[in-house]
């Protein structure tokens, strides 16, 4: 049995992702023509597990925000502190959703 090059990502690159992405991913992917598979295949996401863990390092300073792409969070808790830490504690919940999110919409930029 032979694994598609859709399977092949989604099993590769599906933790980058929320559950609920897949299903669009797939459907998306089955109209990639070859040539854009080398394109897709080389996007590098942000792993959420690894942002994650700098949201407890760093996420007083916006540096999670920063990584994901989110500037103007950032510079926001920069300049806060955090939302006087109170935003840095919700943003650990959160981040690592929103980074799947960000993920999503990097990949869809290239579809």
């Amino acid at each position: 049995m032979e694994i598609s090059k859709i399977d092949l990502f989604i099993m590769t690159q599906g933790h980058y992702f929320e559950g609920y992405h897949i299903r669009q991913i797939r459907e998306e992917l089955a109209y990639v023509e070859d040539a854009a598979w080398l394109t897709i295949e080389a996007i590098s996401f942000k792993e959420p597990s690894a942002i994650q863990i700098v949201s407890m390092i760093g996420g007083v300073l916006g540096i999670d925000r920063f990584l994901i792409g989110d500037t103007g969070i950032g510079i926001g808790k920069l300049l806060t502190c955090g939302g006087f830490g109170i935003w840095a504690i919700i943003d650990y919940f959160l981040i690592e959703s929103d980074t799947k999110r960000k993920n999503m919409e990097k990949l869809m930029a290239y579809l």
